[in-house]
């Protein structure tokens, strides 16, 4: 696979959904990114507060954007503080540095998107998007063993 299609990204959502249903996680909100940033699935399930779409966009943007899980942005955000503010200004959107955002890969390692949960605790939503990920048979990637 060398590109995320929408049939895929959808199927991410629902494994997210799945998942998140079967170990009571708050109401989520899943956004899955192409390489390039784009939006391609958005899905937030009833109950989830307002700007769980915009955390959710900014957690894989950010994984997208520097390479990187949203785990290693979280630890840039308490190392260097001035780094992320500035990212956040220079972006399209906003970096969200909190666990959760975790990059796509297919089997023989290239980045195919990033996958965004919010809606629980940030370990919550990142465990969410691991099993989505490997559900499809891709690779999870979130920077550090979660």
């Amino acid at each position: 696979m060398s590109a995320l299609t929408l049939k895929v990204a959808v199927n991410l959502v629902n494994e997210a959904i799945s998942t998140g249903r079967s170990i009571n996680a708050a109401p989520l909100t899943i956004a899955v990114l192409d390489t390039g940033g784009h939006l391609i699935a958005l899905q937030r399930e009833d109950g989830a507060s307002l700007l769980r779409p915009n955390i959710a966009i900014g957690k894989a943007w950010g994984a997208i954007a520097l390479g990187k899980g949203s785990r290693l942005l979280a630890l840039d955000a308490q190392q260097r503080p001035a780094f992320i503010a500035a990212l956040n200004s220079m972006g399209q959107g906003s970096v969200v540095p909190a666990p959760g955002g975790v990059l796509i890969r297919d089997q023989a390692g290239n980045v195919l998107g990033a996958i965004g949960i919010s809606g629980d605790l940030s370990d919550i939503d990142e465990q969410v998007a691991i099993k989505a990920v490997e559900a499809l048979a891709l690779r999870a990637d979130a920077g550090v063993a979660a």
